[in-house]
């Protein structure tokens, strides 16, 4: 059970927003209840995410989290405090938006994982576009041991990993650690605790080095394709190459290939 707020982190904001060079940096800012997506941090996040997504200076967005825990999924405490068919709908659906909106942003969004990561707080880490873990990181959909069983985060988790991990951790609740996560294609990279930032930082920067329009286009198509079958994939696959190679960003990057120098981006 997630621990009260006190009067002074009440105060804080739930996200805690820093931009710099081209990155955005979003923190779930509630270390003392395991950084829980309650309606309060559910929304504070999606409004940091519409807020950073219209930002064109932005060209990468970065997730993480105060304290040991990345998130522990949902504030369970206030979920048991309304027990209404009506208040579950829309706390799960407000969430799915939260989660979809990662996908749909222009930029891509990077997953910092210091700590543990249950239930919807794996369906974060799984719906970002990539994920850096600390080596003590841990995952799981655990919901199972509590009765529920983790629907909307076996949406995002099982198109991650392959389908018997997926189910296993699902109706298990066993936890996964960070080399397992990594070799399963929940995450894209695990380091040191101490080595953290720095791998974030160089991922950031090699994103942040690259057009923002082709990044982009190539995020959309990237998950509009995934859903399709493969003629109908190819067909937006070759309109949006099509439109992308037409732009003058792609026309200098051609020619300073040809020519062997640094494009003028």
């Amino acid at each position: 059970m997630n621990a009260p707020e006190s009067t002074s982190q009440a105060l804080e904001p739930f996200v805690l927003t820093r931009v710099g060079e081209g990155v955005a940096h979003l923190t779930l800012n509630r270390p003392q209840q395991l950084n829980a997506l309650s309606e309060q941090m559910l929304a504070a996040l999606g409004g940091e995410l519409e807020r950073v997504g219209a930002d064109a200076s932005v060209r990468a967005v970065v997730i993480g989290a105060a304290g040991k825990a990345f998130c522990a999924g949902h504030d369970l405490k206030q979920m048991r405090s309304n027990p209404r068919l009506e208040y579950y709908q829309r706390l799960f659906a407000d969430c799915a938006r939260v989660m979809r909106r990662i996908q749909t942003l222009p930029q891509p969004v990077i997953a910092r994982v210091q700590g543990v990561a249950t239930a919807a707080g794996c369906q974060l880490v799984a719906m970002c576009d990539l994920a850096v873990a600390a080596d003590v990181a841990r995952f799981a959909v655990s919901g199972i041991n509590a009765g529920l069983f983790c629907s909307s985060p076996s949406v995002a988790l099982s198109r991650n990993v392959g389908r018997k991990q997926a189910f296993e951790m699902l109706v298990t609740g066993e936890f996964m650690d960070a080399e397992s996560a990594l070799a399963h294609g929940l995450v894209n990279r695990v380091v040191p605790l101490s080595d953290l930032d720095a791998a974030i930082e160089r991922l950031t920067a090699a994103i942040v080095a690259k057009p923002a329009l082709a990044l982009r286009m190539g995020k959309d198509l990237f998950y509009r394709q995934l859903e399709m079958g493969i003629d109908a994939a190819y067909q937006l696959a070759v309109q949006t190459m099509a439109c992308n190679m037409i732009d003058g960003v792609a026309q200098e990057g051609v020619d300073a290939f040809i020519e062997k120098r640094a494009p003028n981006w």
